[in-house]
């Protein structure tokens, strides 16, 4: 909207790199540019996957955001027992993760994926890939077997891919936790002392398992 023609733009996509380009032509309608020269290369960015359970738009396009920001590599949205909001705009989604890797000069975008209930990721889950379960009720009791992420990270070597997964406002049902701790690939972790809402436990989450894990 402020640049001019022949302004420097630099243009990318996951599939050719990012290039270093000239504005040519702007209109109403759109603009043209002329590609000069290779800035980055394609290569792949793995990262972690995160798992959650849709909730208000504004708090699930700011998780999706974050995601994107955090180098997330697929977005599941998860339809637990207590879900609230069982509908995704998957378009707007992809719309928002664009934006976000625009600003953050990532060259690669996540996978959105179509919600999915909670039995059928449970039974399809790949063991190779350790998934951390965000437990509320950690934060709610005393109970030394729901460690913290630092705890629950350190006995996972680094570059093991890895997921996180945020429940419900409501929570997750005492049946999906009891599904969860009797998975071999699962960890339950508890989010520190206090109630997060479930857009600021993912934010955290990811920030904290990825500087002890790594993007993996």
């Amino acid at each position: 909207m402020r640049l001019g023609q022949g302004s420097p733009i630099a243009a990318f996509n996951g599939t050719d790199g990012e290039w270093r380009s000239s504005l040519a032509l702007i209109g109403k309608r759109g603009a043209a540019l002329v590609v000069v020269d290779p800035l980055r290369p394609p290569k792949p960015e793995p990262g972690p996957w995160l798992l959650f359970a849709p909730v208000k738009r504004a708090a699930t396009d700011l998780i999706l955001v974050k995601a994107v920001e955090l180098g997330v590599e697929r977005i599941q949205p998860i339809l637990t027992r207590r879900t609230n909001a069982e509908r995704v705009n998957a378009e707007r989604l992809n719309g928002l993760a664009v934006e976000a890797a625009e600003q953050c000069e990532r060259l690669t975008l996540p996978v959105i994926a179509e919600p999915a209930s909670f039995e059928s990721l449970h039974a399809s889950w790949p063991a190779e890939r350790r998934l951390f379960i965000a437990d509320e009720s950690g934060a709610r009791s005393n109970d030394a077997a729901i460690p913290s992420p630092v705890q629950a990270a350190s006995g996972v070597p680094r570059g093991r891919p890895w997921a996180l997964a945020i429940g419900p406002e409501g929570g997750w049902a005492q049946g999906e936790l009891d599904a969860f701790r009797n998975s071999a690939f699962v960890t339950t972790i508890a989010m520190g002392p206090r109630v997060l809402r479930a857009e600021t436990a993912a934010i955290a989450g990811l920030a904290v398992l990825q500087a002890l894990l790594g993007d993996w």
